[in-house]
């Protein structure tokens, strides 16, 4: 029986399949306006990433989040001098690829729960300090950094300056993304890893 690997003709197509159609959901974006100001979205791109990431592990996850990112340029082209996608691509690797590797280490229901929960703190941290050092101040060109802290406190009386914009909105913005993408996740993985994983025995039970 020939062994599994990443690069296979099946495992390059479905991290293709999941990357696009990670591609088109991170389109559709929702504001959570009682946690951070709309001009912050949450889309669920990670979760057919997280799936993939899953079923063919943590470094299939950063391929398909590279994929993801150069898909949606070609549906949607950057506005933000490729900033935006760049953070993208790294807040979505520091979910993935922290679930990828534990759930690696333990594949069961608890792996699985673990990896998220470890992956959506990880994930929450990446995407404070990246909003603080670079997105923030990019953003400043084109809107007053007064005027997006204002926005915050207006959420949050508690936002004074860059540190508590990103700690008290940026934060809980990217836990509860966590928190949804993760049950997603959850609800849909076994369904399409069954299909995915019984594709595999068959070609493989074929070539033996």
């Amino acid at each position: 029986m020939k062994q599994n690997h990443l690069l296979s003709v099946r495992n390059v197509t479905v991290m293709a399949m999941f990357g696009a159609l990670a591609a088109v959901l991170m389109i559709f974006e929702v504001p959570l306006p009682f946690i951070a100001p709309s001009f912050y979205g949450m889309d669920i791109s990670e979760v057919p990433v997280l799936v993939g990431t899953f079923a063919l592990g943590p470094v299939a996850g950063v391929v398909m989040e590279l994929v993801k990112i150069l898909v949606k340029l070609i549906l949607k082209p950057t506005s933000t001098g490729f900033v935006g996608e760049f953070a993208n691509f790294c807040v979505g690797c520091s979910l993935v690829l922290p679930a990828g590797f534990i759930y690696r280490l333990n594949k069961t229901k608890k792996g699985a729960v673990i990896g998220m929960a470890a992956g959506t703190v990880i994930m929450t941290i990446v995407a404070v300090i990246l909003n603080a050092v670079v997105m923030l101040p990019f953003y400043s060109h084109f809107m007053p950094l007064d005027t997006i802290i204002a926005a915050g406190a207006a959420i949050n009386p508690a936002i004074s300056n860059v540190w508590t914009f990103v700690i008290l909105a940026v934060g809980p913005f990217n836990i509860l993304k966590g928190v949804i993408v993760s049950l997603l996740t959850a609800l849909v993985y076994k369904r399409v890893s069954v299909i995915i994983h019984s594709d595999s025995e068959r070609r493989a039970v074929k070539t033996s």
